[in-house]
């Protein structure tokens, strides 16, 4: 199986894209090999800024303890996002500027830790059919790769400095494959709204999942929600000031989870009134397999 990199710098950097292609090979996607890593850092590009962000060690640090935390619990490799995405956007501590450069993401899941990727991303494998982790987990879109989904994810489902939803829309995998490329979900009262349905156990499967996910994106096409459920104005002061006390910050509890930025939570009656919204909403979705199991239900 794929290993830690040999060689560990002190600081994160950038891979580009036409860069990073170069190391995603048949090897090292089906976790039969390692990545260069001294080969791989001499075509690396240096952060902008030489803050303690930048510092690689935590990151790594944080890839290992996710994995120890599923093998020492016997969960499935899926638990890691709910316990890593918090985690990992606190200690990153990024705008969304510097989140959309996918050379960082590219570095991470390539300099820093492809093991985990692999761990995490390896499909079980099918007869006569080699497993292979797909590309776009170490080179892909923000919904997709694997750390960058992971910050996004935190980002938009957190609720002000509250990281709670975070770790219930992680929790499942279909809100965090499907809302995640919603644009709808940058309104974060429709973000919290989906994250209340998951919690209240309104959605429990995949299918019920990617039905709401749907239902709401199909009505945000002539419904604005940001009318009916405005959210409260955001300034950066809060955020800025966050990421200044980076400088200072202890290391990310392993046991409980982080505070992030001191920003105002999205307006609670918005919530309510999109969760009321969403409930109608999902009643009328197609799910597939929903009328067959109330069929049966009538029969008893």
């Amino acid at each position: 199986m794929t290993d830690r990199p040999s060689y560990l710098p002190e600081r994160l950097a950038l891979l580009a894209n036409a860069e990073a292609a170069e190391f995603l090979t048949e090897g090292l996607l089906t976790g039969r090999e390692d990545v260069p890593s001294i080969k791989l850092n001499q075509v690396t590009e240096p952060l902008p800024d030489g803050d303690r962000r930048g510092d690689l060690q935590p990151v790594r640090d944080l890839a290992e303890d996710a994995m120890a935390y599923c093998g020492h619990n016997g969960l499935k490799v899926t638990q890691a996002d709910p316990w890593l995405a918090p985690r990992l956007h606190a200690a990153l501590r990024l705008t969304r500027r510097e989140a959309a450069d996918p050379g960082l993401w590219n570095y991470l899941s390539l300099g820093v830790a492809p093991d985990y990727v692999v761990w995490r991303h390896l499909p079980e494998p099918k007869t006569n059919k080699i497993a292979k982790v797909a590309t776009e987990r170490f080179r892909g879109q923000y919904h997709k790769q694997a750390f960058a989904r992971l910050w996004w994810a935190a980002e938009l489902f957190r609720d002000g400095s509250d990281y709670g939803p975070v770790v219930t829309a992680c929790g499942n995998q279909d809100i965090l494959n499907t809302a995640l490329r919603m644009s709808v979900i940058n309104h974060r009262p429709t973000a919290q709204a989906i994250v209340r349905l998951v919690a209240k156990g309104v959605i429990t499967t995949g299918r019920e999942a990617n039905a709401l996910a749907g239902a709401i994106n199909a009505s945000a096409a002539t419904l604005m929600y940001d009318v009916i459920a405005p959210d409260a104005e955001r300034e950066s002061r809060a955020l800025l000031d966050w990421i200044d006390e980076a400088e200072t910050a202890r290391q990310v509890s392993r046991n409980v989870l982080p505070t992030g930025p001191d920003e105002e939570p999205a307006p609670q009656l918005s919530v309510s009134t999109l969760v009321d919204y969403f409930t109608d909403l999902f009643a009328d979705a197609p799910v597939r397999g929903r009328d067959d199991a109330e069929e049966v239900e009538g029969e008893d």
